[in-house]
């Protein structure tokens, strides 16, 4: 069965998800059209992204005149689709800040693909987040495209869901999914209760395979300070900005309790427009010998950094349910992270790591404390039962094959149901 992806920007290096999520399903039996408007404006450090990039279709280097062109085609062949379509953008241009000169363009796109859907015979579309690329799949489908379905991760589309024109994209599609029962929650608030049934809950995912053999934890004490990762994006919603100050409080306290603990060093993955703020804070608060910056890292890299670490540190203010998370439990390692959005649906508080309140430095500067004092056995234990959990939840063929069904049953125009076996929504929520 040939389906379409449709995205913004693809690949990215912090969506490595949608990668892992489009193999599986070609190990599902799909054949898939990578279709994204644009490639990724920073160098792409991984194989894999680079082979993804390579298979990708980019709508906007066809250039404007074979973009209106199509747009001309299409409203020659299909007016009466077209004209719902282009209503349908002009009345979605009048919300938020994106405006209708946007959507025409938009609407541009869809028509691209809505005639590239039309020669490869994709039956169906799939497009990820609830922002642009949802718009242009919402677009191609009202032109006369092939029905489609989109993933809602968050939080940017809670943050404007009318000005996304979210409730149009979630009464119109064949499915949305979510990626947590927290979004599933904030989607359902958008639309009538009749329309819930067509809102479904697939994780995003982990291969078992390239986690198959975790490091041992490593020692700690008075001579091997608490190690800790940090990983994602620099920008405010990660909340990194957090972590100098927290970590200088973490440190002093660890120097007068007399504990025997010896220490604390970071390790901050990533890159971003925040990182020279982020540097003067490091510097501000003399933490250079106790924090290292890497810049971005390959998968291989990342997992290395894990592996030389006790744990993971996330202090997001908002999130969907977030990779790396479930990344480092895989690796067998605890996190610290905020009691936000998704999050405390995996990590269990004082089992697989620690939970603290977003925006409290002190907070987290005292679960540093508690975690640099805690003997390496127990955070071995805590390790072992994270990795239990991430994998009973978020085994990647598992996660493929639920939305495989949900796509069939779309091309089919079967009844929508909720996914068969151990990774829908109710079997899930009560994993281990």
């Amino acid at each position: 069965m040939k389906i379409a992806y449709i995205l913004n920007t693809y690949p990215q290096p912090s969506h490595s998800f949608i990668r892992r999520e489009l193999q599986a399903l070609e190990r599902q039996g799909f054949a898939i059209d990578r279709i994204a408007m644009r490639p990724a404006e920073v160098e792409l450090v991984d194989a894999g992204d680079r082979a993804e990039a390579a298979r990708t279709h980019y709508v906007l280097r066809c250039g404007a005149v074979a973009l209106a062109s199509d747009l001309a085609l299409q409203a020659l062949h299909a007016p009466r689709g077209f004209a719902a379509a282009l209503n349908l953008a002009w009345r979605c241009g009048t919300r938020g800040e994106v405006g209708r000169l946007r959507h025409m363009i938009y609407l541009a796109e869809a028509a691209h693909i809505a005639r590239r859907c039309a020669r490869s015979g994709a039956r169906h579309a799939h497009a990820h987040f609830g922002t642009n690329a949802a718009t242009v799949a919402m677009l191609c489908h009202a032109m006369g495209g092939p029905r489609y379905s989109f993933t809602v991760h968050g939080p940017e589309e809670f943050d404007a869901p009318r000005a996304l024109s979210l409730p149009d994209k979630i009464t119109r599609a064949a499915f949305t999914v979510a990626i947590s029962s927290f979004g599933r929650s904030q989607l359902s608030r958008l639309v009538p209760h009749g329309t819930w049934a067509r809102i479904s809950v697939v994780h995003c995912g982990i291969e078992p395979d390239v986690f198959a053999q975790p490091a041992p934890m490593p020692p700690i004490g008075p001579d091997a300070p608490l190690c800790l990762v940090a990983i994602g994006r620099f920008v405010e919603q990660k909340g990194q900005m957090m972590l100098p100050g927290a970590l200088r409080v973490a440190l002093d306290r660890l120097q007068t309790d007399g504990s025997g603990a010896g220490g604390i060093h970071l390790t901050l993955i990533g890159d971003g427009p925040l990182r020279p703020a982020l540097e003067a804070g490091i510097a501000e608060a003399g933490l250079t010998k106790h924090v290292t910056l890497t810049g971005w890292l390959d998968e291989a890299g990342v997992r290395d950094q894990l592996a030389r670490a006790h744990g993971l540190i996330m202090p997001s203010f908002a999130e969907g349910l977030p990779m790396v998370v479930m990344e480092a439990m895989a690796a067998a390692r605890p996190v610290i992270a905020t009691y936000i959005a998704g999050t405390p649906e995996l990590v269990e508080d004082g089992r697989t790591g620690w939970l603290v309140p977003a925006g409290d430095a002190l907070a987290l500067a005292k679960t540093m404390v508690e975690m640099a004092a805690t003997p390496a056995a127990t955070l071995d234990r805590m390790g072992k039962d994270a990795r239990a959990r991430v994998l009973a939840r978020h085994d990647i063929d598992t996660e493929a094959a639920k939305l495989a069904f949900l796509i069939g049953g779309a091309a089919d125009h079967r009844p929508l149901t909720q996914p068969p076996g151990p990774g829908s929504r109710t079997a899930s929520d009560t994993a281990p």
